[in-house]
């Protein structure tokens, strides 16, 4: 495919615009393994900023970083029933190793669980050695049928968050707070909006006590579930005799948490913000926030504007505001590309700004600022650039967010609708319907089958409508919940 050629546009097919700009922008490509992917330098470089800021923010609230081995026995997994029926269909098995057939199989990790509250064990005897709170970066590997780039891979890269605690109020406590800290980071650094609250049980996590999750609502009207945290009560504690001497003297399993973010969350960024020419990255995270253009006609020309760009490239790299970060610049000085095609390039590819310089702007001491979410055009000094930029830059980054939550508002039905009208909505553009729910499992089923929308989350009390509704949109009996419905990823 020719990077000059235009994207399939979101209207007519939204899952090819998808696939399109992921392998265009240069995010990502197909590996030779079927399944699994190539995560390239810019897609890559994204991951690494949302790594930096969600390790400072684990850090702050107190977790340290630790790893576990990518092999768990396969007897380690057996010993939780709930949990090896819930992963049985997605782990990939070894079952030789140098040669030989080994006396025990090994899984490849789909999540930690199991091997981790194994050595949690041997490490804890009394309430004193409580909590612990780890956090690993890590790959897993789960025998996907169906992948899509980022969305649902072979193969990805996580982090997975284990804690331990004497109580149950403080394991619950743990579950809350890390998703907060999600919710915080998608909205502050993704300008991603969600919905925070509870799975259902047919929803949850297996082998959880309760499954919290954050959901977003990506272009096309569908839910992205972009991260969970899980209370998984005593269940692992006592599968591998997690237990410890509490404050009376007594014998007590103790309760843990997990909760995890992946590299889904690229492709969260991508359905939320793109547009029919390419990605449109927050300032926050994009590896770069500003790429300049030297424009030129003779070599002399060439050597003034390069020059140029390149002093200020170097000033905003080490320079510093205190409640900025250096700003990340980068210039395309290549030599027998057009600056139209260079624009094009930088647009693809979700580059926050990008400055013009030309001859006359070297004369009259100015560049030529353009935004890439609003592609707004004006002339900015570079005496005022150390100033102005990190104002450009935030301003992108708060009025991504206000566009994104303008268009999940637009498209949230919160007003009591018939479920042959549900069926209408599911059918057609899709929303995310606020509805009444009696909570027979069966209802949800029906519902699912039906339409394929599924129940995202009984919402927190922040999200939930000015007036509960009194009947379940299916049945027409009482309602147990409002909860949001939609069709996902």
């Amino acid at each position: 495919m020719s990077d000059d050629k235009k994207l399939t546009t979101r209207a007519d097919n939204f899952s090819e615009w998808y696939n399109e700009l992921v392998l265009r922008s240069e995010l990502a490509d197909y590996s030779p393994v079927r399944g699994c992917m190539v995560i390239r330098p810019h897609g890559y470089g994204i991951w690494e900023r949302m790594q930096r800021a969600l390790d400072d923010m684990f850090k702050a609230t107190g977790h340290v970083n630790a790893y576990f081995p990518l092999f768990i026995p396969e007897s380690f997994l057996s010993k939780e029933a709930e949990h090896v029926e819930g992963f049985a269909p997605e782990c990939a098995v070894v079952t030789m190793g140098g040669g030989k057939v080994l006396e025990e199989r090994l899984v490849v990790r789909p999540t930690s669980e199991t091997i981790i509250y194994s050595m949690f064990a041997k490490w804890v005897q009394s309430y004193r050695d409580l909590p612990l709170l780890y956090n690993q970066w890590a790959n897993v590997v789960r025998w996907e049928m169906r992948t899509r780039l980022f969305l649902r891979t072979m193969e990805f890269l996580w982090q997975e968050g284990h804690t331990a605690h004497a109580t149950h109020d403080e394991a619950e406590e743990e579950t809350r707070r890390m998703l907060g800290v999600y919710r915080e980071f998608m909205e502050g650094y993704m300008a991603m909006p969600v919905i925070t609250g509870q799975k259902t049980n047919s929803e949850k996590f297996a082998g959880a006590l309760r499954t919290y999750a954050c959901e977003a609502m990506m272009q096309d009207n569908k839910a992205l579930q972009a991260g969970t945290s899980h209370n998984l009560g005593q269940n692992f504690a006592k599968a591998f005799d997690l237990s410890f001497q509490n404050e009376q003297g007594e014998q007590a399993f103790a309760w843990n948490t997990s909760w995890g973010v992946s590299t889904r969350m690229i492709g969260g960024l991508v359905m939320t913000h793109g547009d029919d020419a390419g990605l449109r990255l927050p300032p926050k995270l994009t590896p770069i926030q500003m790429v300049i253009v030297p424009i030129w006609k003779t070599e002399e020309e060439r050597a003034a504007t390069v020059e140029m760009a390149k002093r200020i490239a170097d000033d905003l790299g080490s320079f510093k505001r205190p409640d900025h970060e250096r700003i990340r610049v980068h210039v395309d000085d290549r030599v027998g590309v057009k600056p139209g095609a260079k624009y094009y390039h930088w647009e693809l590819r979700g580059i926050p700004l990008r400055m013009e310089i030309g001859p006359r702007d070297l004369a009259s001491n100015t560049g030529m600022l353009a935004r890439r979410d609003t592609r707004e055009k004006r002339p900015i000094s570079f005496d005022t650039l150390r100033t102005e930029l990190p104002v450009v830059l935030d301003l992108i980054q708060a009025d991504m967010l206000a566009a994104a939550r303008a268009r999940v508002e637009a498209n949230t039905i919160r007003e009591r609708i018939s479920y042959d009208k549900f069926k209408e909505v599911m059918d057609g553009p899709g929303a995310f319907v606020y509805a009444g729910w009696n909570g027979d499992p069966a209802v949800e089923q029906q519902v699912k089958e039906e339409t394929k929308a599924t129940i995202r989350v009984i919402p927190d009390l922040e999200y939930r409508s000015p007036e509960a509704p009194t009947t379940c949109m299916v049945t027409g009996e009482p309602a147990k919940y409002e909860v949001v419905w939609a069709r996902s990823y």
